[in-house]
């Protein structure tokens, strides 16, 4: 018995069921690393073999027709098989693979990572990692693109199509010079006095900026002022800072050197969480295996003997 020839095109039930997770076709063109025309005319093909109409299209996006919602029902259990089928032999000749895509968020890269990346280059001496770094919403689209096999994320949320595994805990701190008003302030700053200033900042996409917003947001009586500047390197930021540019906010990590220095100066904020986690991520329905599931094994680990040692790990809480 041979497999009906329309349904052996998984692949194009697979763009199916990103239009549906992602809303768009455009999107899950980007989610698939193809063009938008490429996505179109393959739902387009998949519609006349089936006979059926699976999309509709409008101004605001795309969603699945009721009968269209019905086949990626059907398909997904269809779509996830094949992963897992390919799981299963990418992990047959896991122990060969020489070169791993990994994308982090800044702070990930900067602050964790290096040590994650030493203990597999222990295990597996063999392999070759190409990193990139960049924002949080840059390495999700990575990762859900397939230029990066895995990635490390710092935002308050993450986008469907991916999985999440926590890899760490992270405090944003305000940091100010040392001579600026702030650093007198011993009792803290409110969140309506942090929302009213204009930072330097981490460009939008920045996972550090988007935390500190939906915080602030919750907590400030009052909308958050427009950025004093921009900047993509957090060296930059807290060297703006140390210049008296003006305040800054950024992660733990990455400021405890130049604390312990005095060269910049915590502010402590009240009745405002800034806490954060850090995950890893990983597109859903694709087991890791191979040398991405050892780094996050590794990861996930060093983020539990953190939490077992606490004040003696790279993770604060």
């Amino acid at each position: 018995m041979t497999l009906p020839s329309r349904v052996s095109d998984l692949a194009a039930f697979d763009l199916l069921l990103s239009v549906a997770r992602l809303g768009s076709v455009g999107a899950a063109a980007r989610a698939h690393a193809i063009s938008q025309p490429t996505a179109s005319a393959r739902i387009s093909g998949l519609e006349r073999r089936l006979g059926i109409a699976l999309i509709k299209r409008s101004a605001r996006g795309s969603r699945l027709t009721d009968e269209g919602a019905l086949v990626a029902d059907w398909a997904r259990a269809a779509v996830e098989a094949a992963w897992s089928l390919d799981a299963g032999i990418t992990s047959l000749r896991g122990i060969h693979d020489d070169r791993l895509p990994v994308a982090a968020s800044l702070t990930v890269a900067e602050y964790l990572l290096p040590r994650w990346l030493a203990a597999l280059h222990s295990s597996a001496p063999d392999t070759s990692v190409a990193l990139t770094a960049g924002n949080s919403d840059d390495v999700a689209a990575a990762v859900l693109s397939g230029a990066a096999r895995v990635g490390f994320v710092e935002g308050p949320d993450v986008p469907e199509g991916l999985r999440t595994r926590v890899v760490g805990h992270d405090t944003l701190t305000v940091i100010v010079a040392p001579d600026h008003p702030w650093a007198r302030r011993r009792s803290g700053i409110t969140p309506d006095e942090l929302a009213a200033t204009p930072l330097v900042s981490r460009e939008r996409g920045s996972g550090t900026r988007r935390h500190l917003e939906q915080a602030l947001r919750k907590r400030a009586a009052r909308p958050l002022a427009e950025p004093l500047l921009e900047l993509s390197s957090t060296t930059a930021i807290k060297a703006a800072v140390a210049e008296r540019v003006g305040p800054a906010v950024l992660s733990s990590l990455a400021v405890t050197g130049e604390i312990a220095g005095r060269r910049i100066v915590p502010v402590p904020v009240v009745d405002v969480d800034l806490g954060r986690t850090l995950w890893l991520v990983h597109p859903s329905g694709r087991a890791l295996t191979g040398v991405a599931a050892r780094l996050a094994d590794i990861s996930v680990r060093s983020a539990r003997e953190a939490q077992a040692r606490p004040g003696d790990g790279p993770s604060p809480q």
